[in-house]
């Protein structure tokens, strides 16, 4: 069994690297019901590093589902103002966000598809100013994850609940580097490991991507000024974070009138509860104009109609093959672990801060710049060890960045 001292290493690990909580910082902690007890774990570890003020905001999947089952469409349909005033306040006292994410893959699956799409765009559209800070990173925020029953089952469907919660646990574990003896100092070595790629891609400012596998020929423009991020994150006041933990990949922006071709994915793809996998997405300037899916195809489709900017791209990300994530051969049904094994883009809303100067435009200024903007913000994986990405040059030189799933060039 994962010892307590394990806990408390990830624990620590969560609020020193993740939120780098500072002294006198409230913190806000969303975490599922059914870690109640490492979630305690941290609260504690939260006040002996100083914190001001710890908020949790418990989720439970099976009130969940009993509330998607049983209330009316106008309930669905609805986000309550005091969970927005909650966020906002916490938010402009300055405070860490810390987010726990554990949700049941499977948890929705028989939901009618057009309820969880209103749910989702009624928060989104609630929560877009609280969103402002976490994308923009006027906050240190981070998403960790722990394993619950129902999720540990669905990737070790062979073993008992228990056994299989002990197996996700043992796997997180080596994946977030809290095996390690110093996980802090395994995490700066590895921060700076991404700073390297982020930098060389930086250097060479292609104007355009082109991916290549089975089932995806996409060629994907980049705008103008576009910055190549990765690893840890700056906040507004100058702290240095790391918004996802694990995190294997370096990031930027796709132009959002510049993408053309096929695209398939690679792993599934867990939104808000539903699985959607082996689907395929055919973009013209910039815009899906067809789609296809083996599972969840009604769900994709209520996602690609969230508003206009849910059918453009607002991301793509590169992940070596070899990734502790990839070698672990393990499919979380997760985003924040399957994204970090393999490359991948999403659709919706850019990161204002994957532009120049991104971070002060105005929603005019940003689309002048041609960076996507909507409601929504769902990464789905198409990399694997069959993926070739080649890089255009400015000049109009190729050159190739990925062969076989990883780097073409020494990352040093």
């Amino acid at each position: 069994m994962v010892s307590q001292q394990t806990k408390e290493k990830y624990a620590d690990l969560a609020l020193r690297t993740g939120v780098n909580l500072q002294k006198n910082q409230a913190l806000m902690i969303n975490a599922p019901i059914e870690g109640a007890d490492f979630t305690k774990i941290v609260v504690r570890r939260a006040y002996e590093l100083g914190a001001k003020d710890v908020h949790i905001n418990w989720v439970d999947d099976e009130l969940t589902l009993l509330k998607y089952e049983n209330a009316p469409d106008e309930v669905i349909a609805d986000y309550p103002e005091w969970k927005v005033k909650l966020h906002d306040t916490y938010a402009e006292d300055g405070a860490a966000v810390l987010s726990i994410r554990s949700t049941d893959p499977d948890l929705l699956k028989d939901i009618d598809a057009s309820r969880v799409a209103k749910a989702n765009k009624a928060a989104a559209q609630a929560m877009k100013n609280f969103r402002q800070y976490t994308m923009n990173d006027k906050i240190c925020w981070s998403i960790i994850s722990i394993p619950t029953g129902d999720w540990a089952q669905k990737i070790f469907p062979d073993k008992s609940k228990e056994d299989a919660v002990e197996s996700l646990w043992d796997a997180i574990v080596k994946i977030v580097r809290v095996d390690k003896d110093d996980p802090l100092a395994a995490w700066n070595e590895h921060n700076e490991t991404l700073r390297i790629a982020r930098e060389l891609l930086n250097k060479k400012n292609y104007d355009k991507l082109i991916f290549k596998a089975p089932g995806t020929n996409l060629e994907m423009k980049l705008p103008k000024g576009h910055l190549w991020k990765g690893g840890s994150a700056e906040s507004e006041k100058g702290t240095t974070f790391n918004p996802n933990m694990p995190t294997e990949e370096v990031f930027s922006m796709p132009h959002k009138y510049g993408v053309d071709g096929t695209v398939s994915s690679t792993k599934p793809l867990n939104y808000g509860g539903s699985l959607i996998d082996n689907f395929t997405l055919t973009f013209k300037d910039g815009k899906v104009v067809d789609f296809k899916a083996e599972q969840g195809e009604d769900t994709l489709k209520h996602l690609l109609n969230t508003d206009e900017g849910a059918r453009r791209l607002g991301e793509v990300a590169l992940v070596p093959h070899e990734s502790p994530v990839s070698q672990s051969g393990l499919i979380f049904y997760n985003t924040l672990f399957d994204e970090n094994a393999s490359c991948h883009i999403a659709l919706g809303k850019a990161y204002p801060t994957n532009i120049e100067g991104g971070s002060a435009m105005s929603d005019d200024e940003l689309d002048q710049n041609n960076v996507n903007d909507s409601l929504t913000h769902v990464d789905f994986m198409i990399g694997s060890e069959e993926l070739d990405i080649d890089g255009v040059l400015e000049d109009g030189t190729t050159e190739a960045v990925f062969r076989n799933g990883t780097w073409a060039f020494e990352i040093k």
